[in-house]
C-alpha cells in the first residue's frame, strides 16, 4: 500500500465503496447490536481508545463539541461524562443508530446537553468557528469525499480548538503485526457478520484496507487546512488517533 496521499481518482473510487457499504442504510441494519459488537471485537479496548480521543480535545469548562459519525453516541457520552457541563451536537447519516443513541443519552439523564441529528460530514449545517472541539470515531473511512469533510471540520472548529479523529488501520510492522492484521482482516468481519446476522459487516475489512496509511491520511488533513499535532498509533497500530487544529491563516 502506497505511503503517498491518494489521488483524486483513488479518493473517488474509495468513496464509491463507502457509499455502497458504509451508508446510513447499512448501519441502520446493525444499530441494535453495534455497541455489543464493538466491545466483543475489540475485547473492550474500544472504550480506552475513546477515552484517549476525548482527552486529546483538551476541553475547557462549558465547551461545545461536535461529534461526527456519532452513531449510538458512545463518544458523545464519553465527552459529557468526562467533562460535565459540556454540550455536544452529534451528527450521523443513520437514523437507526441515532435512535439508539438518543435512548442511551436519555437513560444517562443527559438529553439537555446533547442534540443528535441526521447529517453529512461533507456538508455541515453550522456557521464557521462554531465548536470548541470536534471528534470522530470510526467514521472518516466511510465518508465518500474525505478532503471535503476535513475542510468542513477545519471550518466549523474555533482556531484554538482541537480535532480528534479515531480510525482503524492495518498494522504494518512489529512482532504482533501479523496477528493484528489477521484480527482485522479475518476475525473482525467474520465475527461481526456472525453475531449481527448482517452480511454488510464484511464491508469493514475492505474499508480498512482501502483507507490511506497514517502518514498519507495526515497529509490529506494538512491539505485540507489542518495543522496536524500528532499521529498516535494505539494497540499495535490497530487504530490510530489523529489530533489536529485549524491552521492559522496569515493576515
Amino acid at each position: 500500500m502506497s505511503t503517498e496521499p491518494q489521488s483524486s481518482a483513488a479518493s473517488s473510487q474509495s468513496g464509491a465503496t463507502a457509499i455502497q457499504g458504509g451508508s446510513g442504510a447499512m448501519f441502520d441494519k446493525i444499530a441494535r447490536r453495534y455497541d455489543l459488537l464493538n466491545r466483543l471485537m475489540s475485547l473492550g479496548v474500544d472504550q480506552r481508545w475513546r477515552n484517549k480521543t476525548v482527552d486529546a480535545l483538551e476541553l475547557k469548562p462549558g465547551a461545545r463539541v461536535l461529534d461526527l459519525a456519532t452513531g449510538t453516541a458512545d463518544l458523545a457520552l464519553k465527552v459529557m461524562r468526562r467533562h460535565p457541563g459540556t454540550n455536544v451536537v452529534g451528527v450521523d447519516p443513520s437514523v437507526g443508530m441515532l435512535e439508539m443513541g438518543r435512548r442511551k443519552v436519555a437513560d444517562a439523564g443527559l438529553s439537555g446537553q446533547c442534540e443528535l441529528r441526521v447529517g453529512d460530514a461533507q456538508e455541515l449545517p453550522f456557521p464557521d468557528r462554531s465548536f470548541d472541539g470536534l471528534c470522530m470515531a470510526f467514521g472518516i473511512r466511510n465518508v465518500p469525499d474525505r478532503p471535503r469533510a476535513l475542510r468542513e471540520m477545519a471550518r466549523v472548529t474555533k482556531p484554538d480548538g482541537r480535532i480528534a479523529i479515531l480510525e482503524l488501520s492495518e498494522p504494518k510492522g512489529g512482532i504482533l503485526g501479523p496477528l493484528a492484521r489477521f484480527q482485522i482482516r479475518t476475525v473482525v468481519p467474520w465475527l461481526g457478520s456472525l453475531l449481527s446476522g448482517a452480511r454488510e459487516y464484511r464491508y469493514l475489512q475492505q474499508s480498512i484496507a482501502n483507507f490511506p496509511p497514517p502518514e498519507a491520511f495526515a497529509e490529506l488533513m494538512r491539505q485540507a487546512g489542518l495543522e496536524v499535532l500528532r499521529v498516535q498509533p494505539l494497540t499495535f497500530g490497530v487504530v490510530c488517533l489523529y489530533v489536529a487544529r485549524p491552521r492559522a491563516v496569515a493576515g
